[in-house]
């Protein structure tokens, strides 16, 4: 629930957060499918470790890539559309997935499915900016997020029954069927707050009640792409986003390939163990946005708020950096369950990290801008993200272990904190 949310008003604008809710959860589980059937993949193809970080590297490549243009088509031509035919690209992508039968075909594929699903949240970004006052915009943001952890405890099972009862092909064809669907509910359901017929003055009012101010109008005056480029703010955010969104797709991508690799856990020992990390960290993403929109509640600037917010999650993704050593704690099966605890939190922690980072773009820039903001933002970290998923691709196959990546991936949230600290103003511009 909202932050001492006013009685009097409506409520309307909590469903658009479902609709943002269930379009990442879909998002998830087709970007997720493929790190599930690694194990399986790999050894029906012969893919090596360094196949497999490039194709990871196409999808990113092609996220990135995407992100260049895609928040600026949000921009011009709306949300409701933008967001429909993003997901109708995504969902082909997901299915044409069946067809592959080597690295180049998989390579193709997830390059595809990059280019439609960078724009789930620039589109969601904004979808929020347009149905949210400031104080709310990072819970909603926390909650439609927390849809990524959903998606990724459902693709374990839905993938593991599908694969264990038909084979991975059709894992593929029906994970990516789910966007369609989607699709006609959107359609259907979104306008904008002023068009809806649902919404009600009081809800209304409430909605935009930002944008009248002095700032927010200053802002959308001069604000162009050159100037935007030029913003400390702009800097702080994208260089922090390219320090550490590559943890998170690191998880994402190679936690099933780690259990294996380090314990011997194959793809039907592995659901629960991944339902239990990305469930836990479902309540990141709303304890991150609950966190920063109580301090504001209690008077802190908006600023403050964000970077406290930011800071705590950052502390919490220090730990993994033990995980290598946990072996030599404990019995294999103890070492399991305690490496899966850490990175249990480090990816809630990631989830409150993101539910800030994403409404950092929303605090500093006005709506006619978030998704292009946000979609510079991803743009860097996709880059980050092409550049880290080709050298822990390299770095295992060379050395065999998780030593370095875990390092890198425990302090990378508090190196891009220090980053925002040092570039981000102290006021918020929108």
């Amino acid at each position: 629930m909202p932050v001492n949310q006013p009685s009097n008003i409506g409520k309307y604008r909590w469903s658009v957060v479902a609709l943002l809710f269930f379009a990442t959860t879909i998002n998830y589980i087709d970007r997720q499918v493929l790190g599930m059937l690694k194990p399986v993949i790999a050894d029906e193809i012969n893919l090596s470790e360094a196949d497999y970080g490039y194709i990871v590297s196409a999808f990113q490549a092609a996220y990135a890539i995407g992100l260049l243009f895609i928040g600026r088509l949000i921009d011009r031509f709306g949300t409701r559309i933008s967001y429909a035919l993003a997901i109708a690209v995504w969902s082909l992508a997901g299915c044409l997935h069946a067809a592959a039968r080597g690295a180049l075909g998989f390579g193709l594929a997830r390059f595809l499915l990059g280019i439609g699903e960078s724009a789930n949240f620039p589109a969601a970004i904004k979808a929020t900016a347009e149905w949210f006052p400031k104080r709310e915009r990072a819970l909603a943001t926390g909650i439609f997020n927390s849809g990524s952890n959903i998606g990724a405890v459902l693709s374990p099972i839905i993938v593991t029954g599908l694969t264990v009862a038909y084979g991975w092909q059709i894992a593929f064809i029906v994970t990516g069927s789910l966007g369609f669907i989607w699709m006609v509910a959107w359609l259907f359901i979104y306008r904008l707050p002023h068009q809806s017929k649902r919404v009600g003055a009081a809800e209304l009012a409430y909605i935009h009640q930002d944008d009248a101010t002095a700032s927010e109008a200053v802002v959308e005056e001069k604000i162009a792409w050159g100037e935007l480029l030029r913003q400390r703010a702009t800097l702080g955010i994208t260089l922090s986003r390219f320090v550490c969104d590559w943890v998170w797709w690191f998880f994402l991508f190679w936690t099933p390939d780690f259990m294996e690799k380090s314990y011997g856990v194959n793809i039907q020992q592995m659901v629960l163990p991944l339902i239990i990390i990305y469930t836990f960290s479902s309540f990141g993403g709303i304890f991150g946005g609950y966190l920063s929109s109580s301090l504001i509640e209690k008077g802190h600037s908006v600023a403050f708020s964000r970077k406290a917010a930011l800071l705590t999650c950052a502390l919490l993704v220090v730990p993994v950096l033990l995980i290598p050593q946990v072996n030599g704690w404990c019995e294999a099966n103890a070492a399991l369950w305690i490496a899966i605890g850490i990175i249990s939190i480090a990816c809630f922690a990631h989830q409150g990290w993101a539910s800030n980072i994403y409404t950092l773009v929303s605090d500093y820039y006005p709506k006619s801008r978030v998704a292009t903001m946000t979609s510079l933002a991803g743009f860097a970290g996709s880059v980050g993200g092409v550049m880290a998923a080709s050298a822990v691709g390299n770095v295992l196959e060379l050395t065999g272990s998780y030593f370095v990546v875990f390092l890198m991936a425990g302090l990378a949230y508090l190196a891009a904190w220090l980053i925002l600290q040092l570039l981000l103003p102290k006021k918020t511009l929108a």
